[in-house]
């Protein structure tokens, strides 16, 4: 169903709100959804709203001008420039602020770039916004937290992914091909995982998800190959 979701997505240029817990892999939806549409020839261009400060993520997204704050001693483009034609992926959009919240309006609306220290309008451009959070947006929104007008901008297509214990099904696929992926890397033989391991595998929660066997391969095939 989700794969389903992706192709739709893939197809038009509508805007795409995913969501789901940590770790359950909203990034590679996200490069699937770029991969297939008209604009995969030009530059996905990745964001962590979380990881960066109010003024940082404003530079980060509209780039800023010489001389506008401390260390700015040349313009910079931000990553909404870099990506015109292409696709930006905003990660854990659920952490902005409410002034941020009120920039990323503004840019939807318009597709106007206004860089930090700037006082006029620097550039046009044409991305697709893809977002990300795993916050549930509409209590957000009820609780004053996130603007309305952005989520409704956001959510034109809403693509969730349930976490890894709703499909624990799942488990056997993705821990071989994170098996196989780590056997290359490290360059060993893939280890053989028993019936009574992967019932193991199969009743844990996974609250770390994807992200969580992931690294459980990776350590597999470390032990494996020192031999514990």
């Amino acid at each position: 169903a989700v794969r389903q979701e992706v192709d739709y997505a893939s197809r038009c240029d509508a805007k795409v709100l995913i969501t789901g817990e940590s770790g359950v892999g909203k990034e590679i939806v996200a490069r699937l959804i770029h991969a297939g549409s008209e604009r995969r020839h030009y530059q996905l261009v990745t964001v962590n709203c979380a990881a960066l400060t109010e003024s940082l993520l404003e530079t980060e997204l509209f780039g800023h001008v010489r001389g506008s704050f401390t260390g700015a001693f040349r313009d910079r483009t931000g990553v909404l420039e870099q990506a015109h034609r292409g696709s930006v992926f905003m990660d854990e959009v659920g952490e902005t602020t409410p002034r941020m919240q009120g920039l990323l309006l503004r840019f939807l609306e318009t597709g106007e770039i206004q860089r930090v220290g700037s006082e006029r309008t620097e550039a046009r451009v044409n991305v697709r916004v893809i977002a990300a959070t795993n916050r549930n947006l509409v209590d957000a929104v009820a609780a004053k937290a996130f603007r309305d007008d952005l989520y409704y901008r956001l959510n034109v297509i809403q693509i969730h992914l349930p976490p890894l214990r709703d499909r624990i099904e799942d488990v056997p696929a993705l821990l071989a091909h994170f098996l196989r992926d780590f056997s290359a890397h490290y360059k060993v033989a893939v280890p053989a995982v028993s019936p009574d391991a992967m019932a193991m595998l199969a009743t844990y929660s996974w609250p770390g998800n994807v992200r969580e066997l992931k690294n459980v391969a990776e350590r597999l095939v470390v032990r494996s190959h020192n031999g514990a």
